[in-house]
């Protein structure tokens, strides 16, 4: 069925898409731990001697065939914005902000750490109210659960969560990272994107991501509740 307001929707995507992109890198800054798939991303990279744009887009091709065979049902508009868009933002941001914040000291890490988190939440609230397709590493746990009908989807999100992070910092050590640097790619930041980002995402979709969507003020989308 064709969704309305298809032209906000594909800006919100790509905002949001944008948003995370941004967020990811400040999370890379913090060295605190990024999300489950960045992790594995980050070990892959470690491992991989070509740019982290390029190599994003490569896995994701890889997910997005996976996708394909089982049920394109989740692959959308924005399963290709994200496809494209984040790893490039992610190392251009990156490199940036690594020419502006050089050695950063435990409370800029640790600022840098809740700054990542909210924005990310803020992108994800856009990227998902938007509703044009889920990130290819997102629909392996969806279509485990509800196309292979195989347990619930909170569990099978944890199991790929943690295969992911397990998977990253073995790839991070088989690439000579030492053991000590393992907490900058799974650490505290990955626990808080884990487990604790659900509710931050909920309050930005219902005070800004669907009153924007709907076109209401944030108090008439706040009162709407989810849909």
């Amino acid at each position: 069925m064709k969704k309305k307001n298809l032209g906000k929707r594909i800006a919100m995507s790509a905002f949001g898409v944008i948003i995370c992109a941004v967020s990811v890198a400040i999370f890379k800054i913090a060295a605190f731990g990024v999300d489950p798939f960045q992790s594995f991303m980050a070990g892959l990279d470690s491992l991989v001697p070509i740019k982290f744009g390029t190599l994003y887009v490569i896995t994701n091709a890889v997910l997005l065939l996976f996708a394909l065979i089982f049920d394109r049902h989740y692959i959308g508009i924005a399963t290709f914005i994200n496809l494209f868009l984040l790893g490039y933002i992610t190392q251009f941001t990156y490199d940036f902000l690594k020419t502006l914040i050089v050695e950063p000291s435990i409370p800029v890490r640790i600022a840098c750490l809740v700054i990542g988190v909210v924005i990310i939440c803020f992108g994800s609230a856009f990227y998902m109210t938007a509703d044009l397709g889920v990130s290819t590493y997102d629909a392996i746990a969806l279509i485990i659960v509800n196309t292979w009908k195989k347990g619930k989807f909170q569990y099978v999100r944890i199991i790929t969560d943690l295969v992911c992070v397990l998977i990253g910092c073995s790839l991070f050590l088989l690439s000579g990272g030492k053991l000590s640097k393992i907490p900058t790619i799974a650490g505290i930041g990955t626990i808080i994107t884990a487990f604790f980002m659900g509710p931050l995402i909920e309050v930005f979709n219902v005070h800004i991501a669907r009153p924007f969507l709907n076109g209401k003020k944030t108090e008439e989308g706040s009162a709407g509740g989810t849909n």
